[in-house]
């Protein structure tokens, strides 16, 4: 397939009139083509407003056509081929074994979503039939079910060109929802983005829905992301990204004359709490794991291990020699971006400066290779020096973490509490740990969308039970998450119908249930026979 470097505005491929711009080999550090253009406020307009009158339609389409048109994007995906996973490898410097493993995962989700969307859970049905003889008044016939909010905008990430950029995601679970979508590409992985932007487009031909129901444009700078959130036709924004461009949106979001949700995940530092006789009993193998997962992809994960948590003693000075060691062997890994890598080195360079702070181990530098690289960090700070700079516990987006050096599990405890929203905090414990671990989930609980054992937390399933999300600054709703089939919810609302005959209400508020969804009927959950 060739690239054109064309917006896809309500089905047809049109020539951005903005500033042009092309893509980058991260690796080498040479300039992809071919050229693309951002898109104007007048292309922009118009790609919003063809989505408001593609929702109407599109957001009363049966179950079935809703579910086959996910499955038909992910089967489209596939067939790109290699031409697909080459250009993402190029444009991003991650290996191929990560971008094919990417795509799996994204065609997955737009497969779990098209069951759910069978399966018809997520209308949230709840039924409570009138009760006309009622004393002292009667209770009407009330009849509930979730429906679409409206045109969503989506941001590609810079770090999951596919999982969660254009059809990643957010974009699947608000097709799911009903509702339509405006892709802003990311910059960074533009030629990736057209590939899988027409496989959608595609996908919306072939299964004779409304044009507009998918929309994907370009931007070299910020002007269209920010002219997107405040078009009046967008009802909600899925975002993945860094604080300060979340935030952004979310101010834009919310001065508009009709706020709207901003569904934003923007930082997190994943803190792993390492208990004493964890630490005693298979610390080596412990500092080993640790290291490959805060180098896992240099370190551009929203899930690497930031901070980790120990009680001071032998067996934490062997844990910090093992790491250590373990870092310094570690290769400068490759960056998506010229400006993630200057941020990184930024970022370092501020967190070594800062009192109490020690260098434990840097990896190897990138010397006379090309293409943009950072070198692995691994920092040390004494607990009561994060006690008196909580910035030493904010994320720096790249392979590094800083361990904290404890007096007593109860100061550990105590640090957790005093942590900003995570999207992950982890548990290395062993069974005689049981008994301080038990407070300190009760405290992880209330900072972390996702608490783990044993684990460490790169890598997000997808599935059912799957959070990824977490309170402030991790996202910019606690209540939602952005993977597993809950993410259907941040794009739905509840409407509830009272009195309405029969012939009139929605199908799956019907007696006879011809969508055979499960339902709660006067406060007793039904399920389809």
């Amino acid at each position: 397939m060739t690239l054109s470097g064309d917006l896809l505005i309500g089905g047809a491929a049109v020539r951005g009139q903005g500033l042009g711009f092309h893509a980058w080999n991260a690796t080498t550090g040479e300039p992809l083509g071919p050229e693309f253009a951002s898109a104007t406020a007048g292309q922009l307009a118009r790609a919003c407003e063809l989505a408001a009158e593609a929702f109407e339609r599109y957001s009363e389409t049966t179950s079935s056509e809703r579910a086959a048109f996910l499955d038909e994007i992910a089967d489209r995906i596939v067939a790109i081929g290699d031409e697909l996973i080459e250009r993402a490898c190029a444009e991003t410097g991650l290996p191929r074994a990560r971008i094919e493993g990417e795509r799996t995962r994204t065609v997955n989700q737009l497969k779990m979503f098209a069951d759910l969307v069978r399966e018809g859970s997520w209308h949230d049905v709840r039924i409570d039939h009138a009760l006309p003889e009622r004393r002292p008044l009667p209770r009407p016939d009330l009849r509930l079910r979730r429906v679409a909010l409206g045109p969503v905008a989506v941001f590609g990430a810079s770090n999951f060109p596919l999982a969660f950029s254009v059809a990643g995601g957010d974009t699947a679970s608000a097709l799911a929802a009903g509702c339509p979508v405006v892709v802003k590409a990311h910059g960074a992985h533009p030629g990736t983005s057209e590939l899988v932007g027409r496989a959608v487009r595609d996908a919306v031909d072939a299964c004779g829905l409304p044009p507009a129901v998918f929309s994907l444009l370009f931007d070299a700078g910020f002007e269209v992301g920010t002219a997107l959130v405040r078009h009046p036709a967008i009802q909600a924004v899925g975002f993945t990204g860094s604080r300060s461009g979340g935030l952004a949106l979310r101010a834009v979001a919310n001065a508009r004359e009709m706020p709207i949700p901003v569904y934003a995940e923007m930082s997190s530092v994943n803190p792993v709490f390492a208990l004493p006789a964890a630490l005693a009993v298979r610390g080596e193998p412990m500092a080993q794991a640790y290291v490959e997962s805060l180098t896992l992809g240099s370190g551009q994960f929203c899930t690497n291990p930031g901070l980790l948590f120990a009680v001071k003693g032998a067996a934490f000075d062997r844990f910090v020699e093992v790491a250590s060691e373990a870092l310094a062997a570690k290769p400068a890994g490759v960056m998506l971006t010229q400006g993630i890598a200057s941020a990184y080195a930024q970022g370092i360079e501020r967190l070594c400066g800062m009192p109490g702070v020690r260098v434990l181990a840097r990896g190897k530098t990138a010397g006379s290779e090309p293409g943009w690289r950072a070198q692995a960090a691994l920092l040390l700070v004494e607990a009561s020096e994060l006690i008196a700079r909580p910035a030493l516990a904010h994320e720096v987006f790249g392979p590094s973490s800083v361990i904290v050096a404890c007096d007593s599990v109860e100061q550990m405890i105590a640090l957790a509490r005093l942590l900003e929203g995570q999207l992950t905090a982890t548990l290395q414990i062993d069974a005689a740990d049981h008994a301080a671990a038990r407070p300190l989930l009760t405290a992880l609980q209330r900072v972390a969308g996702r608490v783990l054992a044993n684990a460490f937390p790169t890598g997000v399933e997808v599935a059912d039970a799957m959070v990824h999300g977490g309170p402030f600054p991790a996202t910019s709703d606690v209540r939602s998450t952005s993977v597993g089939t809950a993410a259907i919810e941040r794009f739905l609302r509840p409407v509830c119908y009272q009195g309405l005959p029969q012939d009139l209400l929605p199908p799956v508020l019907r007696d006879e249930n011809p969508s055979r969804a499960a339902r709660r009927i006067d406060g007793r959950l039904q399920l389809p026979a």
